[in-house]
């Protein structure tokens, strides 16, 4: 048994630790915000195991220009702070050559082969059931050539993972979702996705897991230290721990830690947006994506949210909630009985990779250290099998199959 310490507890620093508990470690969690709302609940509360497209594609950085011309469109910058972002845009642009996005697809498409397997283990480990159904998901286009294309993509995609896609026009797309009252071409309807019914609720569970089976302290940590007898956590309150070993979980704000750690790393926020309905009158059988809009509308117990897009700003710059009314407006246009007031609205920071694969990883220089950060818009569907990762990492060390999660790459 070992001591472990884990720096997060969101829903990848939980993952690690309900699976590290599990393997008889004594596990301490440290957490500066343990009420807090991370991007692990604000998220869409899907399990998207079709998504293995990095955000780096030649036809994104085509369609950039047009997005950033629109400040409330699906992709915007802060560009007062261009200068921050720039070294992370510049890796981003490198990122999108075809050789990389086929390198990255292949990456995530090896975590996602096991996503849904590993959240019944970790749900079995932490006494959680029903809390996902098998929704499916829609995807909806206005225009028949962007629904042809996107339908030919997801049958190549669906044959890797092996789930079904169908291509529905527009009658056919209200026969499944009835709400659907606006004009469209039709949409892609993929049975890969699951519904979380709550992802809030989920956190919580397993935070309450940790808990009742290891230690959780609110405090934010400071530093991770190596020293000859185990590594030093130094929290905020002052207090120091020693571990036998440590992960770090920490979202975006893993950077600092890394980078004391005298690594590299290319870290930042896409930030995004949704507005959650309580007891919604607009009622959808499943998750719908607007491709062409940049957002996704899920229906999750009693209540309904819309949310997405991507805004790249420093982590602690000021929320801009016109973009979360922008999305209820184009909703809208697509659900005319969606309401227009009476939401909760909801900012989060996706901590992203250039190339959109995480990080999990050992310090190459000490393997004490274990890193687990970066999932971007994937920390939900990625959390389970990252954790079952880490203990992993930090049990028989490094492997082939991790490889291209290592921290190395940025070195």
């Amino acid at each position: 048994m070992a001591r472990i310490g884990i720096i997060g507890a969101g829903i990848i620093g939980c993952a690690a630790a309900v699976h590290l508990i599990a393997e008889g470690h004594a596990v301490t969690v440290f957490e500066k915000d343990v009420d807090g709302l991370p991007a692990s609940v604000g998220n869409a509360g899907i399990l998207a195991v079709p998504e293995i497209d990095p955000m780096a594609r030649p036809e994104m950085l085509f369609a950039a220009p047009k997005w950033l011309a629109d400040p409330l469109g699906p992709l915007t910058l802060r560009w007062q702070d261009l200068p921050a972002l720039a070294p992370w845009l510049f890796h981003l642009l490198r990122a999108a050559r075809p050789a990389q996005v086929a390198r990255s697809r292949q990456a995530l498409l090896g975590l996602m082969r096991d996503a849904f397997a590993a959240h019944q283990v970790m749900a079995k480990l932490c006494g959680i059931s029903g809390h996902m159904s098998p929704t499916g998901a829609l995807t909806i286009f206005d225009g028949e050539a962007a629904l042809d294309a996107a339908f030919r993509h997801e049958q190549a995609t669906a044959q890797l993972l092996g789930f079904g896609v169908e291509r529905l026009d527009a009658r056919a797309a209200r026969s499944r979702v009835p709400a659907l009252e606006g004009t469209f071409a039709g949409g892609v309807f993929s049975s890969g996705y699951q519904t979380f019914l709550d992802p809030l609720k989920l956190l919580r569970d397993m935070q309450h897991h940790v808990r009742q089976h290891g230690t959780l302290i609110e405090a934010g940590v400071e530093a991770v230290q190596p020293v000859t007898e185990g590594i030093t956590v130094l929290a905020d309150s002052g207090e120091r721990q020693v571990f036998d070993k440590v992960v770090i979980a920490a979202g975006v704000w893993s950077r600092t830690l890394v980078r004391q750690l005298g690594l590299k790393v290319l870290l930042e926020t896409e930030r995004g947006y949704n507005t959650t309905f309580a007891d919604p009158i607009a009622k959808l059988e499943m998750p719908l994506f607007f491709a062409e809009h940049g957002f996704v509308a899920t229906p999750l117990a009693d209540a309904l949210r819309i949310g997405g897009a991507v805004e790249l700003a420093r982590p602690e710059a000021p929320p801009n909630y016109a973009r979360a009314a922008a999305m209820r407006r184009k909703m809208r246009r697509y659900v005319p009985s969606l309401p227009e007031t009476g939401g909760k609205e909801w900012m989060g920071r996706r901590p992203s990779t250039p190339d959109s694969v995480p990080v999990i990883s050992l310090h190459p220089a000490d393997p004490r250290i274990a890193m687990a950060f970066g999932h971007g818009h994937l920390g939900l569907t990625l959390s389970a099998i990252t954790g079952a990762k880490v203990a992993t990492l930090l049990s028989k060390g490094a492997s082939a199959d991790l490889e291209p999660f290592n921290i190395g790459r940025f070195q």
